[in-house]
């Protein structure tokens, strides 16, 4: 495991010395220690990816940068089973979504060298003017060096997102992951290095947020700042890319609504409803953390809702058939126990909200369902990020959508109904990026990711997330003999 930073092509250590360690989170117990970058080094790995972008990477061909992410996926092909174990021991999720998370991130090096091919019969594209005596050609240029800060809950999966677009359109990347799941990050370096990537391209520096991620969004050579994690630290991030006027994306929290109607499928809804809210043990942006049942439904699925979650096996995450680990840090655990005991004091706990009895040692948690939360407290309003589902009634369809948009949030939403009409009806009601019909947490590279309202800026994944990293220039050339005529006269 890797116990140092990855700058300009080289395994460095610390300036300063700091390290951190890096704790299994089914047991609570240290297991290694990653390099703690500061300032220093922010610097070092910024001037490097300057340097690689003002060379030869800012100018090379989507083609040429096509076959270096292609032989990204090839490389961590390669080590798809070691790092599957290492996301494991690392963030605590079962290694079935690991081993998941990780091809996902295979593939989205690979569709990123698709569109990276495509980048090139788009450049210079001719634009019709109403005046023939000018021609306009649009140019799609590389935003440069791009800070890149991502989360905890999926640590490849997140980097993927982050560097595979911003490699494809040709800017160069400083990549700071959580300090709580560095390990994966710093393996991308590791086959960065393998294949041969060009030295500054991508530089990988762990370490808090407070140390690196904050130097790394001040700093005046980087040019774009992409966030995913919680609204208070992207209100700092957008605050820092202020001062210099920077281009910045944000993909921040969410309390997604999850509306089902009375005539759905019950088996469908109940799958459907505990994916939506104890994949990757609740710690999931989109979560749909907010059910609203249409009242003739309620008392039955409640009742399957209820048993099934009691169901539902908890455990290390490296043990056949565990379907929820532990929560990622002691401080997570922490802030979820800490809503739930809120919580019991307004609203009817149906379910959960312990550790469980036979698992004394790491952050586990039952699966939690509450239920008639009010509409005011923080069990309904506020991201809980942990496994823990808030269900309300509700009679008619007007009252279900103005109940689901009554939120900060607007990251992303389900419905669900046999009846196509009602479903697509209230899906465009709901003020929220993502809209899932008859379902909940389905994710593609190919479309778009992203919130509305404090849950965002931007978009990533498909074309979308390439444009991120890509600058419009137009360029106008004045084709006629004759003088302009403004100021000198024939």
């Amino acid at each position: 495991m890797r116990d140092q930073l990855y700058i300009n092509g080289q395994w460095v250590s610390p300036d300063l010395g700091n390290y951190l360690d890096v704790i299994d989170p089914s047991n609570g117990q240290r297991f290694t220690r990653v390099a703690a970058a500061t300032e220093e080094d922010v610097d070092h790995a910024v001037r490097a990816a300057r340097r690689a972008f003002d060379g030869d990477w800012g100018h090379s061909s989507g083609a040429e940068r096509a076959v270096w992410l292609e032989r990204l996926a090839d490389a961590l092909e390669q080590r798809q089973d070691e790092l599957a174990v290492l996301e494991v021991r690392d963030n605590g999720k079962p290694l079935p979504e690991a081993q998941w998370d990780v091809a996902d991130a295979i593939g989205c090096f690979r569709y990123y060298a698709g569109l990276a091919r495509e980048l090139d019969p788009r450049q210079d594209s001719p634009l019709e003017l109403p005046d023939p005596r000018f021609r306009c050609r649009i140019r799609h240029e590389p935003v440069g060096v791009a800070g890149q800060i991502i989360p905890w809950n999926y640590p490849l999966l997140m980097a993927a997102w982050k560097v595979a677009p911003a490699l494809a359109a040709g800017a160069t990347c400083v990549l700071k992951p959580s300090e709580l799941t560095p390990l994966s990050a710093l393996e991308l370096a590791a086959c960065a290095e393998q294949i041969g990537l060009p030295p500054g391209v991508l530089n990988v520096l762990s370490g808090l947020g407070s140390e690196a991620g904050a130097p790394l969004a001040q700093h005046p050579q980087v040019d774009k700042l992409a966030f995913t994690g919680s609204v208070p630290t992207g209100s700092r991030i957008m605050s820092a890319a202020a001062q210099d006027i920077k281009n910045v994306s944000l993909e921040l929290g969410g309390k997604s609504p999850f509306i089902v109607f009375a005539d759905s499928d019950i088996d469908a809804a109940v799958e459907w409803i505990l994916f939506g809210i104890f994949w990757n043990q609740g710690q999931v942006c989109s979560a749909t953390s907010r059910l609203l049942v249409e009242d003739s439904l309620a008392d039955t699925l409640l009742e399957r809702l209820v048993s099934e979650a009691r169901r539902i096996t908890i455990g290390n995450g490296l043990q056949p058939g565990v379907l929820l680990g532990p929560l990622v840090s002691a401080g997570q655990h922490a802030k979820v126990l800490d809503f739930i005991r809120e919580g019991r004091q307004h609203a009817q706990l149906l379910t959960g909200g312990h550790r469980p009895r036979d698992l004394p040692q790491g952050y586990f948690l039952e699966p939690t369902i509450f239920l008639d939360p009010p509409l005011d407290s923080r069990l309904w309003r506020e991201e809980i990020f942990g496994p823990v589902l808030c269900v309300r009634r509700f009679k008619r369809e007007e009252e279900a959508v103005r109940l689901a948009n009554d939120s900060p949030f607007g990251l992303a939403a389900a419905v669900m109904s046999k009846d196509p009409q009602r479903a697509a009806r209230v899906a465009n009601q709901l003020r929220a990026g993502i809209l899932w019909i008859n379902c909940s947490q389905p994710t593609f590279t190919q479309a778009p990711w992203g919130g509305m309202k404090q849950s965002g800026i931007g978009r990533e994944l498909g074309r979308w997330g390439l444009e991120n990293y890509l600058e419009v220039k137009q360029v106008t050339e004045y084709l006629s003999d004759e003088p302009w005529g403004w100021y000198l006269k024939p």
